[in-house]
C-alpha cells in the first residue's frame, strides 16, 4: 500500500518545494523513469510503530539530499533499525536531482510495510533495509538488467559491429568510473553510457560492482538500450544521448552571458511568483485533502481490525501461486483479478489493487465498508481483504462463469448463446441486486456504474453485481448528492452526468441502458462518432409497433414476443429524460415478476446519437449537445478494459471522480 500521500507536509518538503521554484527555469530532464522497484518480504516487528519512524527518518535523507545531492544514515533502536540512502547520478543538475529525489520518495513506499526496498530511476536510486548494506557492492538476489525490447540495428553485420562499439563502451565507462571517483560518461560512434557507484562504496568494492554490472548488460545486446542494477552501482547504455554534460568553468564571462544572466533572473523572479502562489494554494488543498484521506484510512482499518476480514498478504499469495499471469482471469484499470486456492481448499478471487493517489483510499473504502456486511443472492460477497503488503488486496467469493458482456457481445470466444429464459432471469436478478442495494440493506448505496462487464454469471447463471468502487451511500435525509462525474459513457444518466446530481434513479438510467443491450445482443454506443444510439433505434422500433422485432437475431425467434415487448419497454421506461419519470427498482422488480401487471407507455429516451435530449417548453424535445460537451471538458475519458473480463475485447469509455 502506498502511504507517502497519508501523511502532512514537513518542513523539509516545503523546502524542496520552495527551490524547485526558484530555480524552475534551468532545469533540463530530472530523468525520473522506473528502471525497478524492489520490495522485500520481511515486516516489521509487531506491535512497532514502524511507519511513522520511516516518515520522520527520511525526512533526514530529504534534509541530506537538499544539500548535497545524495546522503545516508541509520537509526538503531531496540528493536527496530532503518538504514537509508539517497543518491542522484552526478550529471544532474541540483534541481534535477531534487525533482529525481522527490519522484523516488513518493514511489519507494509503495512497498511498506515491508522493512526492504530499493528504487532505481534514470537519474537516482533511493533504499532502505533494516541492516548496514552501505557497503554493499553486488547482492547475488537481488541483482539484476534490464533491456529495451527494441534491437538497435536490423542486419547481422550491423548488429556485429553494434556488439563492438557497446561492449567497447562499457568496459571504458565502467574502468574510468572505477578509477574516477565512482562516476563517468562516454560515448562511442553514436553509443553513449553511464556508470555511478554509490558514494558509500570503496574504490574496490566500486570496481566489483561495475565488473558485474559490465557483464550483465552486455547480454542485452542487440537491445538498443541497456541498464544494470546491482547493489552498489548503476550502469547504462544507449543509442539515445541521455545523460547531462556538465557545465565547464568560465563560460559566461562574455557580455552577451550577462545580458542572459539578467534575463533569467528576471525571469526565475517572475515564475518563482507565479509558482509559489500556486504552490501555496495546492499545500493549502493538499492539507485538507490530507485530513480526509487520515480519517477514510482510520475508518478502513476500524473495520478491517473489528471484523473477520482478516487475511494474511503471504496467504493469498501462495493462493494465487505468487499472482502467477496463469491464475489470472481478469484485468483493469484498477488492477488485476486472479483466481486463488486457500488451504483448505476453498476457491476465491483475489483483487490486486494499485494505485498511485488518494483513489485507492476512496475506492477500498467503499468496498470494505460498503459490501462487507451485505449479503444478496444478486451480489459478489466480499469475504475479506489484507492491507498489510505492498498492495491492496480485496477477496470474493469466486464466480465461475464469465461476465455478462463476454456472452453477450465477445461471439468469436463465446459460442453460448443465451437463451430467452435465461436472459430474462439475469434481468430480474440484476433488478432485484439494485433494489436491494436502495433499499433493502441497511444503508442507502448507489453503484454508480452498473453495466454489463460489471456483472459476473455463477455456475447457474445467476447474476452477481460487482465492482462497488464508485459506489456512494446516502443518508435517510438526503434525496440527492452532488459528486464528482464518474462512471461509464453510455450507461450514465442525463441529470449526473451534466449537473453531477446523483440520485438512485441514476441507477435505474443504467440498469435500463443493461437491459435493452441484453434483450438486443447490441451494444449501446451512443458516444460513437456517427452511430446510432440503441436506444434510438428501440425507440422507432417501439414507435412502430414493432418492439419484438429488435430481439437478439441469434434467438431465431425463440422467444414469447409479448414478454420480450414488455421487457423492452421497461428499458425503455428506465431511460427517460426525467429522472422523476422513471421507476424505482421496487417497481421495476414488480412489472418483471407480475405476469398480470400493465407496463406504462414510456417517452423519449435522452440519448440521440451523440446528443442529449431535454424537453422544451412546447413539448418536444431540443438538442443540448454543447451542453454535454461542456460536462466532457470537467473531466478526461480513458479506455480501459472490463475488470472482470480476462479477455480485452470489451472496451468502455470509464470516467472516474
Amino acid at each position: 500500500m502506498q502511504f507517502s500521500s497519508l501523511y502532512p507536509v514537513h518542513l523539509t518538503t516545503c523546502l524542496l518545494i520552495f527551490i524547485l521554484n526558484l530555480f524552475s527555469f534551468t532545469f533540463s530532464d530530472p530523468r525520473i523513469g522506473e528502471s525497478g522497484l524492489f520490495c522485500g518480504l520481511n515486516r516489521p516487528p509487531p506491535n512497532t510503530s514502524y511507519i511513522p519512524l520511516f516518515v520522520k527518518e527520511m525526512e533526514k535523507i530529504s534534509a541530506l539530499v537538499t544539500d548535497n545531492n545524495w546522503g545516508h544514515y541509520a537509526m538503531n533502536q531496540t528493536r527496530i533499525s532503518i538504514y537509508a540512502l539517497a543518491q542522484c547520478y552526478q550529471d544532474l543538475s541540483h534541481t534535477d536531482c531534487l525533482l529525481c529525489y522527490a519522484a523516488s520518495r513518493t514511489r519507494l513506499p509503495r512497498c511498506l510495510p515491508a522493512v526492504s526496498a530499493r528504487i532505481y530511476l534514470d537519474g537516482c536510486f533511493l533504499r532502505y533495509d533494516d541492516y548496514n548494506f552501505f557497503n554493499e557492492s553486488t547482492d547475488p538476489i537481488r541483482d539484476t538488467f534490464n533491456c529495451s525490447s527494441s534491437a538497435g540495428v536490423a542486419t547481422a553485420e550491423e548488429a556485429a559491429s553494434f556488439g563492438k562499439r557497446v561492449r567497447e563502451l562499457v568496459d571504458n565507462v565502467s574502468t574510468a568510473a572505477a578509477m574516477g571517483g565512482g562516476y563517468a560518461v562516454r560515448d562511442l560512434n553514436g553509443v553513449y553510457g553511464l556508470a555511478q557507484c554509490w558514494k558509500t562504496l570503496s574504490k574496490q568494492g566500486c570496481k566489483e560492482c561495475l565488473a558485474k554490472a559490465s557483464r550483465n548488460v552486455k547480454g542485452c545486446l542487440p537491445s538498443r538500450e541497456g541498464r544494470g542494477l546491482n547493489a552498489g552501482c548503476y550502469l547504462r547504455y544507449s543509442t539515445q544521448k541521455f545523460y547531462t554534460d556538465r557545465p565547464q568553468n568560465g563560460s559566461s564571462s562574455s557580455g552577451a552571458s550577462k545580458t542572459g544572466k539578467t534575463v533569467a533572473i528576471a525571469s526565475s523572479v517572475t515564475a518563482f511568483c507565479m509558482i509559489s502562489a500556486f504552490a501555496a494554494y495546492a499545500l493549502y488543498a493538499r492539507f485538507k485533502k490530507t485530513k480526509q484521506e487520515r480519517r477514510n484510512l482510520g475508518r478502513i482499518s476500524s473495520t478491517y481490525n473489528k471484523s473477520n476480514l482478516n487475511f494474511k498478504y503471504e496467504t493469498l499469495e501462495r493462493a494465487t501461486n505468487y499472482f502467477d499471469p496463469k491464475t489470472k482471469i481478469g484485468q483493469g484499470g484498477a488492477g488485476s483479478v486472479h483466481r486463488g486456492t486457500l488451504p483448505d481448499g476453498k476457491v476465491i478471487a483475489v483483487k490486486r489493487l494499485f494505485f498511485n493517489t488518494r483513489q485507492w483510499v476512496d475506492e477500498f473504502f467503499n468496498e470494505v465498508n460498503l459490501i462487507s456486511g451485505i449479503q444478496h443472492k444478486n451480489l459478489v460477497k466480499l469475504l475479506g481483504c489484507s492491507i498489510e503488503g505492498p498492495e491492496s488486496l480485496l477477496v470474493y467469493e469466486f464466480v465461475p462463469n464469465m461476465s455478462l458482456d463476454q456472452y453477450l457481445f465477445d461471439k468469436k470466444e463465446v459460442k453460448v448463446v443465451l437463451s430467452w429464459k435465461e436472459r430474462f432471469q439475469i434481468i430480474a436478478g440484476i433488478a432485484e441486486g439494485i433494489a436491494f442495494l436502495h433499499g433493502g440493506a441497511e444503508i442507502r448505496i448507489v453503484h454508480r456504474d452498473i453495466k454489463s462487464s460489471n456483472v459476473l454469471l455463477d455456475e447457474n447463471l445467476t447474476p452477481k453485481i460487482a465492482d462497488f468502487g464508485l459506489a456512494r451511500h446516502f443518508a435517510d435525509d438526503k434525496t440527492h448528492l452532488s459528486t464528482g462525474i464518474a462512471g461509464t459513457l453510455g450507461y450514465m444518466a442525463p441529470e449526473y452526468l451534466v449537473k453531477g446530481q446523483l440520485t438512485e434513479k441514476a441507477d435505474v438510467y443504467s440498469f435500463g441502458v443493461l437491459v435493452l443491450e441484453i434483450v438486443c445482443g447490441r451494444k449501446n454506443n451512443a458516444f460513437v462518432e456517427e452511430s446510432v444510439s440503441l436506444l434510438q433505434t428501440v425507440w422507432q422500433f417501439y414507435k412502430s409497433d414493432k418492439l419484438a422485432e429488435k430481439v437478439d437475431p441469434s434467438l431465431e425467434g425463440e422467444f414469447p414476443a409479448i414478454e420480450a415487448s414488455n421487457v423492452l419497454k421497461i428499458g425503455l421506461l428506465c431511460t427517460q429524460a426525467s429522472a422523476s419519470s422513471r421507476p424505482s427498482m421496487d417497481e421495476v422488480v414488480e412489472m418483471l415478476t407480475d405476469s398480470n401487471g400493465q407496463v406504462p407507455e414510456p417517452n423519449q429516451p435522452p440519448f440521440i446519437n451523440s446528443s442529449v435530449l431535454a424537453p422544451s417548453s412546447t413539448g418536444s424535445y431540443s438538442s443540448t449537445s454543447s451542453l454535454l460537451r461542456n460536462a466532457f471538458n470537467k473531466f478526461e475519458a480513458s479506455y480501459t478494459s472490463t475488470e472482470s473480463s480476462s479477455l480485452q475485447g470489451s472496451r468502455s469509455h470509464e470516467l472516474r471522480d
